[in-house]
């Protein structure tokens, strides 16, 4: 399947109490097959809980906890002209996906 870059941009105000489950970061860029995709590959780029020796209650990942997947938190374009190519490898172009996992 063919890739295309697509744009993740914050969509709920600051105050939006959905944030309270999931970070906000910012505007990132992904190079992704679908905008579904592009919500997936940018979820993956954070640190999961397993990486962390964390144990999540029930289930054996938090990538479904990720602000990118919730449609309420953040909206995907297609960015048609962009600096970035639309072939290549999925993966994040642009932007910083912030830690939010607090170590001791």
């Amino acid at each position: 399947m063919s890739t295309h870059v697509y744009k993740l941009t914050p969509n709920a105000a600051e105050w939006d109490p959905n944030w309270d489950i999931a970070m906000n970061h910012g505007d990132v860029i992904v190079r992704a097959e679908s905008p579904a995709d592009a919500r997936i590959v940018a979820s993956e780029a954070e640190p999961d809980f397993q990486d962390t020796g964390g144990k999540p209650a029930e289930d054996g990942t938090t990538r479904e906890a990720s602000a990118f997947r919730n449609i309420k938190l953040y909206h995907v374009s297609r960015l048609d002209s962009s600096s970035y190519d639309d072939d290549g490898p999925r993966e994040v172009l642009s932007g910083e996906i912030a830690n939010p996992v607090k170590s001791a």
